[in-house]
Order: C-alpha cells, then structure tokens, then sequence
C-alpha cells in the first residue's frame, strides 16, 4: 500500500469521528479557533479548512447554537451544542461506544 492510499484511508476513518469530537467537544462555548486549540490539546490535529465548514454545517442543521461576544477588543462568534446536538450526541455517544466494542472484538479474532 502506498503512503497516499494509506492516507486517504486514514481521512475516511477518521471523518465521521471528527463530528463525534467536535459535538463533545463543544458542551462548553469555544469559537473557531480555541475549538481547534482544544481538539488539538486532546490529540486530535484537524485543520481549518476541514474545521470550520463543519461547524457551519451543524450550526445549519441546527445542533449548534452560536452568539457573538467581544473578546480582547475581537468579536468571535462563540459555538455551543444546543439541545438537539445534545439529543445527537448522547445518541451517537452510544452507538460509538458499541460500535467500538464490536471493531475490537473483531481486530483481536486470529
């Protein structure tokens, strides 16, 4: 296999995970950039352009609330799950956590 088809593996597994941290990760209010600090602190590297059209896509779909503040004299618009994104993550919280056990299951079968 080659490094460019491993990678592009690598996006696809880790695509749909990524929603997972970001609706987690925004229990608590963050904007575009101190998001991308946090997962980052967490040992999850995501870029920019990866990073804020997915926050605009679940805003759009209404599981993100948003406000602008002014913050060290900037407005930032400042995301947090809103009640619907909560429903949607405790739901999809639990399908990962079984889906999670069924893969390891699997990886360790010889």
């Amino acid at each position: 296999m080659t490094t460019a088809q491993l990678e592009k593996m690598r996006l696809e597994l880790r695509r749909g995970v990524l929603v997972l941290a970001v609706l987690a990760s925004l229990k608590q209010p963050h904007y575009g950039y101190s998001l991308r600090k946090q997962l980052q602190q967490d040992g999850i590297d995501i870029d920019e352009g990866t990073l804020y059209p997915l926050i605009r896509r679940l805003a759009d779909q209404e599981l993100l609330d948003s406000e602008w503040h002014k913050t060290d004299g900037r407005e930032r618009r400042y995301y947090q799950l809103s009640a619907l994104g909560t429903e949607l993550l405790n739901q999809l919280t639990t399908e990962w956590q079984q889906l999670n056990g069924a893969i390891a299951k699997v990886l360790i079968k010889e």
